[in-house]
């Protein structure tokens, strides 16, 4: 995987490791799960979160198999999610590439999920860390929560900024937050030292689903590697449309109240036009720098090193990135 960003540089070996391993945890006797996982895995995206365990266990002083082995596990946890979650929301688009369910519909999406799942428990428990077990499979319920509780308030226009953060401290933070924590718990390391790091990937998780949302509105669909537009398309209250209708005029709040209830996104442009003059988009990403602050200075209780030096540069890139 070649990357510009020296976050990717400084762990480029742990990361060719973790590919092996990838590779290998795929196969499977039904060769429609190995086609599929495959297609899925091998759609790269940016790895963040496996990139979080190798730094987080880098900076710890740990290059060894069982932190790469977790940060193989975890991206098997993220890439299930990420085959249900476009079964749920009807994706045709992802990480620039038809979705599996568009190519081989909504069954083998789900039962192929069901299966990196699955494999992602085999590989926590050969890890043979009860602390590691723990944090990730709450952190797993946690993610499904957060999941349920923004499907029941798609085309809910009454959703508060409270609720919407509830729901990506859920859905997103979490898996962000379980990559830090449980590196830090393989790695040994001091409880000061696990709880920072812990709180810094719940802060980076918050920050990066924040930009997020906002490119669902800035960015362009060939740099985002998604439609722009869809969550607006699904009805999904995030926080640009929650300040508009609160922060705007009554045409504008108007406007996208009616565009959550009703779904779909056929007046876009007029709905981008109001995000940004309502000051929304600002909004979002001033409360997505304030986040990246937190993360970095949760990083204090690391001692120097060109990781920790990585993970101040993955908090700065997460909010200042266009895709």
């Amino acid at each position: 995987m070649t990357q510009p960003q020296a976050f990717y540089r400084v762990v480029a070996d742990d990361f060719a490791a973790v590919d092996g391993i990838i590779r290998r945890q795929l196969t499977s006797r039904v060769p429609l799960v190995e086609k599929i996982g495959d297609y899925i895995v091998s759609a790269g995206g940016k790895r963040l979160r496996p990139l979080l365990v190798l730094l987080t266990g880098n900076a710890l002083g740990h290059s060894d198999y069982p932190t790469r082995l977790l940060a193989a596990t975890i991206e098997f946890l993220h890439t299930s999610t990420l085959l249900h979650d476009d079964v749920v929301d009807a994706s045709g688009l992802r990480r620039g590439r038809s979705t599996a369910n568009a190519l081989w519909g909504n069954a083998p999406s789900v039962l192929v999920g069901d299966f990196l799942y699955a494999r992602s428990f085999e590989m926590m428990v050969e890890l043979g860390s009860m602390e590691v077990m723990r944090i990730i499979s709450q952190a797993t319920r946690v993610i499904a929560e957060g999941e349920v509780l923004q499907l029941s308030k798609v085309r809910d226009a009454s959703t508060t900024e409270e609720i919407y953060m509830e729901v990506i401290r859920g859905k997103t933070a979490m898996l962000f937050e379980a990559s830090t924590h449980s590196a830090a718990a393989l790695c040994g390391a001091s409880s000061e030292q696990s709880e920072s790091l812990r709180q810094f990937g719940d802060y980076l998780g918050i920050a990066f689903q924040l930009v997020d949302d906002l490119l669902d509105y800035r960015g362009d669909a060939t740099t985002l590697g998604k439609n722009v537009g869809d969550d607006l398309a699904e009805g999904k209250p995030t926080l640009p449309l929650i300040v508009t209708m609160r922060e705007g005029t009554e045409e504008q709040a108007a406007l996208v109240r009616k565009a959550i209830q009703q779904g779909g996104s056929k007046d876009l442009e007029g709905i981008r036009n109001a995000v940004e003059a309502a000051g929304a988009l600002d909004y979002t990403a001033n409360l997505a720098r304030d986040y990246a602050e937190q993360a970095i200075a949760c990083l204090e209780s690391l001692p120097d090193s060109v990781h920790r030096d990585a993970l101040i540069e993955l908090s700065q890139f997460a909010v200042a990135r266009t895709h």
